[in-house]
């Protein structure tokens, strides 16, 4: 039976294959997506490793970083309502799902009142599927000059939850609308943008993510088996 420092070593390897035949080589993130798994579990991935983990909502966020304290680096992934900015701005170094004004609006609210910095990334529905958060691809910009000026929110980068399907030429292509759209973004060189991440890819296409360009991928079964709902 495969212990989690097996598959954690399968799929670093596996990260490691696809950067070497990806398009811009550039080192790739792994975040450790842990949800509906306890404490005990990312106490072992801890041990083999594991610096950075992802969770989908803010109460199972919440417990873990009460646990697990500044041993890990938390990263909030879900869809996240802006009444619960206030429990998780301070504590998560990159808010992975940025996608609406009112969002907007509280982190930089929530920022300001403690003056501290909120890393966001700015999440777009590439496949534009209506069961899925994200902005449309022809909104991204403009929602992105409308909150320049918060001086405590800063965009790090771009995410974004590819269709689950078995296309692999229409993956690509999605990723690849992706990588252009972080070029053209870096490319206007906005005060106080960066376009550091390019957070794609989960268990079952982060291979193919990482050879059209993600430099940070989103995995969890494939590292610590079947979730528990």
């Amino acid at each position: 039976m495969s212990t989690i420092g097996d598959e954690l070593k399968r799929v670093r390897e596996e990260i490691e294959e696809a950067r070497r035949h990806s398009l811009t080589g550039e080192p790739v993130q792994l975040i450790a997506v842990t949800k509906t798994h306890g404490v005990d579990v990312i106490e072992e991935a801890l041990k083999c490793g594991v610096t950075d983990i992802g969770e989908n909502k803010v109460q199972e966020l919440t417990q873990k970083i009460d646990a697990l304290g500044s041993r890990v680096r938390y990263h909030m992934i879900g869809n996240l309502q802006s009444n619960k900015v206030k429990y998780i701005y301070n504590d998560v170094v990159l808010i992975h799902s940025l996608d609406r004004p009112s969002l907007a609006k509280e982190i930089q609210k929530r920022g300001c009142e403690t003056d501290h910095v909120v890393h966001c990334l700015l999440e777009v529905n590439i496949g534009d599927e209506a069961s899925k958060g994200g902005l449309a691809y022809d909104q991204v910009l403009p929602f992105l000059e409308s909150i320049l000026d918060y001086s405590h929110l800063k965009v790090d980068g771009l995410m974004t939850v590819a269709p689950n399907v078995d296309d692999e030429a229409y993956l690509r292509k999605l990723f690849r609308k992706m990588v252009a759209l972080k070029e053209d973004i870096a490319g206007r060189h906005y005060e106080g943008v960066d376009m550091t991440h390019l957070s794609m890819g989960m268990s079952q296409d982060f291979h193919i993510a990482i050879e059209e360009g993600a430099n940070m991928v989103r995995v969890g079964s494939r590292i610590f088996g079947a979730r528990h709902y």
